[in-house]
């Protein structure tokens, strides 16, 4: 399953977002931060990433207290095994990049 998945940047920095529970405005704050303030989120982009990580079982909600309308989310465990994958995948890119500057075959 994970090697079915290049994410894009704004996705990888959403799932690092939701290794600990968190809500809509808390992840738009960790993404820009993580990202040195080059992503920033829009609530339209930040909420339909969210339903579609949902429906790939990458994340989930968590249930909302009564009384609050805040929606926290949280990896599940298919999420961090496609998080764990992409940085893995990130990490040969790195690899491979510094050998071929460095004029080192693979």
């Amino acid at each position: 399953m994970n090697d079915l998945y290049a994410l894009t940047e704004t996705t990888y920095y959403i799932l690092l977002a939701l290794v600990k529970p968190c809500h809509g405005y808390g992840i738009m704050q960790t993404v820009e931060k993580l990202s040195n303030e080059r992503i920033h989120l829009a609530a339209g982009t930040l909420y339909g990433a969210l339903n579609a990580l949902v429906d790939k079982g990458w994340i989930t909600q968590l249930p909302v207290e009564a009384g609050s309308r805040r929606k926290q989310y949280v990896l599940t465990d298919d999420g961090m095994d496609i998080l764990e994958n992409e940085l893995e995948r990130l990490r040969e890119l790195v690899s491979n990049g510094e050998a071929v500057l460095k004029g080192e075959s693979k």
